[in-house]
């Protein structure tokens, strides 16, 4: 695989948001688990030390797993973050693909409870749990 190339199964993100503006293109796939996100990393990714910042790392775990949540319940409610947890593994850096892997793993009728696998190239290099209350749907 080429440093431009994106991993097979992976489509351009169905969802924008400001905050990730500055960070696409970013890919999504749906799986029986839940939500992958994915990108090609690249400088804006970065921190002043040339690493993947540690802050795009929370928020698309934190991302990839309320989308997770969402899906879980067939895209019917929407979600908050209430909890946010991530363990730091290992670092990544410019030109590797970047998989943000979410699972819901408890879904009731109030809340969701999830986690997620953040890989570069397939190592782990983060681990993420967050709880997400239910709250109602806009539009």
């Amino acid at each position: 695989m080429t440093r431009t190339d994106i991993p097979a199964g992976y489509e351009p993100h169905f969802r924008k948001a400001p905050l990730t503006d500055p960070w696409e293109p970013l890919y999504s796939k749906k799986t029986d688990k839940g939500v992958t996100v994915g990108l090609r990393l690249a400088t804006p990714h970065t921190n002043a030390r040339g690493l993947i910042h540690g802050g795009l790392i929370a928020a698309l775990a934190d991302a990839a797993m309320g989308y997770s949540c969402a899906q879980a319940t067939g895209w019917t409610t929407s979600f908050v973050t209430i909890s946010l947890s991530v363990d730091y593994v290992g670092a990544a850096e410019i030109g590797q693909w970047l998989a943000v892997e979410g699972e819901a793993i408890k879904t009731g009728n109030t809340i969701c409870f999830a986690q997620c696998l953040v890989k570069a190239d397939d190592a782990v290099i983060a681990r993420a749990s967050g709880t997400f209350p239910v709250v109602p749907k806009k539009g």
